[in-house]
């Protein structure tokens, strides 16, 4: 019969040897008022799985599971509502957020999280946009949004291949996207998809150097000419409704961007009216810039899926620090939730395994098996657990 619970069996698919590696490099263990790193980190990972309202409900929480916490490799007792805070506060977050990108190639590098278009094109694909969370101006006095509201911004570039993030950073919600943008270094050679509201187009001429391929929508406000005209693909794609290659003319544009554009006009069903596009590829066709435009709903559906499954749309600690570990966190949740649902042979939408995890975190049951038929009867686990010891 198994013996450790679901929420255990999740955990183990956590590199050990990573986890040890990045402790060393930040130094995180020294200092530790008792709680190790491990524990930290499989707090706040509870505090997302249950999605824990309070620090005082997530350690609670842990608490009234104690006999279970010696499967999670962690301390006899559970952390304080004190020690707690206190760790969120002070311990470095940049050993969360190397985690995470350990994990994540990791997983990558063993055939998960890969792209299901696109294979054609042998470049890095990434989307760039930006979310705001509210928060309550008078705790969080930084972050500044509007006269009696406080908010922060996160600015992400999110890689298309496993839609998860490559670069995240955190400013307060008055802080413009394309501002940003300016200083954030782009992979070279990769392509970058965007709203119009990353539109510069003195950043997108230092891009171009850079080999970068750009699809972003046009503003209306942009003034250009017309050069010459491309022939629409026949039968094939009737959204598209206009292909030319074009050259700015505005008095504010013209001498960031000297070079030709290219503009493509699609219809969008998403957005019911037509849509202009800009991008400085001549050699893909219409129909290839329309389809990465599109997908640009995928980091849309990056930001819903955080804040509507995950504990991120409020924070459990004042500082910034704690706010970087509980996003940090946050992001390796939902990584492990991702990586469960492709290994899965059942049909899970993300929100029903959240759903379903968050009942049995701390059943004994196989979750391997668990995965695959969740709607199998306990019983029927534990007499296959019975009968295979009996061999």
């Amino acid at each position: 019969m198994i013996n450790v619970t679901l929420f255990s069996q999740i955990l183990q698919h956590i590199n050990r040897n990573f986890f040890i590696k990045v402790v060393e490099e930040y130094s995180t263990d020294k200092h530790n008022k008792g709680i190790n790193s491990w524990t930290h980190l499989v707090t706040m990972l509870f505090c997302h799985f249950a999605k824990c309202q309070s620090i005082r409900e997530t350690t609670n929480g842990l608490l009234s599971v104690l006999g279970n916490l010696n499967h999670l490799g962690i301390q006899r007792k559970s952390p304080s509502k004190s020690s707690l805070s206190y760790i969120n506060s002070t311990r470095d977050w940049q050993m969360f957020r190397e985690l995470f990108y350990k994990l994540y190639g990791d997983f990558q590098s063993r055939g998960y999280f890969q792209r299901k278009k696109f294979k054609r094109i042998k470049r890095k694909i990434f989307m760039l946009d930006s979310t705001v969370i509210s928060v309550c101006i008078k705790v969080f006095d930084w972050a500044k949004y509007k006269k009696e509201k406080g908010a922060i911004k996160l600015h992400t570039l999110l890689d298309y291949d496993g839609c998860m993030p490559k670069y995240v950073y955190m400013t307060d919600g008055k802080t413009a996207d394309v501002k940003h943008a300016n200083y954030m270094l782009m992979p070279e050679g990769s392509v970058i998809v965007a709203d119009r509201g990353y539109i510069d187009f003195k950043m997108l001429n230092r891009w171009m150097k850079e080999k970068i391929t750009f699809v972003m929508k046009l503003k209306d406000s942009i003034k250009y000419e017309q050069r010459k005209e491309f022939p629409l693909p026949e039968g094939k794609d009737e959204h598209i409704l206009k292909d030319e290659k074009i050259r700015l003319t505005g008095i504010d544009t013209k001498d960031f961007y000297p070079e030709y554009l290219r503009r493509v006009v699609i219809y969008s069903e998403t957005e019911k009216s037509d849509v202009e596009l800009i991008t400085n590829n001549f050699s893909w066709t219409a129909s290839t810039i329309a389809e990465l435009y599109k997908q640009r709903w995928s980091i849309e559906i990056f930001f819903k899926e955080l804040k509507q499954h995950l504990k991120i749309k409020s924070f459990i600690g004042t500082n910034e620090n704690a706010m970087w570990i509980q996003i940090w966190t946050a992001l390796i949740t939902l990584l492990l939730l991702k990586y469960l649902k492709e290994i899965s042979k059942y049909g899970w939408s993300l929100s029903n395994l959240i759903a379903f995890l968050r009942m049995n975190l701390f059943v004994k049951i196989l979750l391997t098996e668990w995965l695959d038929n969740p709607f199998k009867p306990p019983e029927d686990y534990s007499m296959k657990n019975r009968q295979e010891s009996l061999f």
